[in-house]
């Protein structure tokens, strides 16, 4: 086979599904730091922050195990949100060894702002989907997740 064939037969970048997610992804993400950047916050310190918020995470350990980041990245962003005002590390009384995060004054006003920058982004960019396609759109990606040892949320796969 020459030389020629062999590259007509051979799948190029944009015929890959991963290509296209990946740009999905690019492009998502994107506008949801602009949105957040209006505030000073990052998409990593907004993991930090909602994951608080919802008392998903106490300590850096847990919030380095919640939002899927090395605990040595998990250190440097609540440093960073200490330093921004957003975070307190308070000593746990029950383990001399272990600290507790909170969240301050300022970022329990600030979060839920940012809850609805979240929100009107995933409108944005998936409410050109019927119910039934974001619905199916969820369940597919929670099936590709999950096949491929990736915890879902219990709500993606109950949709």
């Amino acid at each position: 086979m020459s030389c020629m064939n062999r590259r007509q037969h051979t799948s190029g970048l944009r015929d890959h599904t991963g290509y296209w997610l990946n740009r999905l992804r690019i492009t998502v993400h994107t506008a949801f730091e602009q949105a957040l950047a209006k505030h000073d916050v990052t998409v990593a310190q907004w993991s930090a922050l909602i994951a608080l918020h919802h008392g998903d995470a106490t300590t850096p350990l847990g919030l380095a195990e919640f939002i899927d980041i090395d605990p040595g990245a998990a250190t440097r962003l609540v440093d960073r949100l200490v330093t921004k005002g957003l975070l307190t590390r308070d000593s746990d009384p029950d383990d001399r060894r272990s600290v507790r995060l909170s969240l301050t004054e300022k970022a329990r006003v600030l979060t839920p702002l940012l809850a609805a920058a979240a929100d009107a982004n995933d409108a944005a960019f998936f409410g050109v989907l019927a119910p039934e396609e974001h619905r199916r759109f969820r369940q597919l990606l929670a099936k590709l997740l999950t096949a491929h040892s990736v915890p879902v949320a219990g709500a993606w796969l109950d949709d």
